[in-house]
């Protein structure tokens, strides 16, 4: 993955029409990713740094878990991303 311009992304999510989670929500959304992320490292898979401030800041803007996952499947050019979702792919920004 090539370096993430989190704020560029950031900016990408905030211009997106979609509901926000509730703070409970993104509660236990964080509580979520740290197991999984704990999971992760045990197996030897650790988030790099860049991985780790875009899951952070998904967060921070109160992303769903599917949308979350939509917006990182785009930025990968996944071929199962949604293409009329307005988020840049990495390396075409």
């Amino acid at each position: 993955m090539n370096r993430l311009d989190v704020e560029a992304i950031r900016a990408q999510v905030r211009a997106l029409d979609f509901v926000r989670g509730t703070p409970a929500e993104v509660a236990m959304w964080r509580e979520d990713a740290a197991e999984a992320s704990a999971n992760l490292a045990i197996e030897g898979m650790a988030l790099t740094e860049d991985d780790a401030a875009l899951f952070d800041m998904l967060r921070e803007e109160a992303v769903p878990p599917p949308l979350a996952t939509a917006i990182i499947l785009k930025l990968l050019g996944h071929p199962d991303a949604d293409p009329a979702l307005a988020v840049t792919p990495i390396g075409m920004a």
